[in-house]
């Protein structure tokens, strides 16, 4: 690299280091308070397979359980607001993210392509298999609750 590009990368470096983990805390807070609201409003497009995915759980309703996992995932939202409450974002994700891909075991003829099973989702399956990019994301907030620099909010 020459002299200008080494400053130029240096700058543009440093300023994801700087930005990267609260770009991230943010997004994940807003892709989870929105999801979770259009759950409660109930105008996701995503409670078709919520309800299939739930049918068999027992004590509430279909319609029940999507507002309950909405408002749930709103809570993992708020939580990943605030550098004293993404432990319990964490958690919480950890435990929405083991029924999140469960239409994956549950449900394949909808995640998958017919006669595709495991290797072609549907555009269902593959909204679910981009969680891994979620739980990532949440990887990286998480190791830097403890860091007296961290850039959290």
């Amino acid at each position: 690299m020459s002299i200008d590009s080494e400053k130029i990368d240096r700058s543009i470096t440093g300023f994801m280091n700087r930005h990267g983990v609260q770009a991230l805390q943010i997004s994940l807070a807003v892709i989870f308070i929105w999801f979770g609201l259009l759950k409660t409003f109930g105008i996701s497009p995503a409670a078709a397979l919520v309800k299939s995915t739930v049918n068999w759980m027992p004590v509430f309703n279909t319609d029940e359980w999507v507002s309950i996992i909405g408002w749930w995932e709103v809570i993992i939202g708020v939580c990943f607001l605030f550098k004293k409450t993404i432990r319990i974002a964490i958690a919480l994700l950890a435990m929405q993210m083991a029924g999140t891909f469960m239409p994956l075991i549950l449900l394949p003829e909808i995640a998958f392509q017919q006669g595709k099973i495991p290797y072609a989702p549907t555009i269902e399956g593959q909204y679910i298999i981009k969680n891994l990019l979620i739980i990532s994301a949440a990887l990286v907030i998480g190791g830097t609750v403890r860091n007296k620099e961290s850039k959290l909010l």
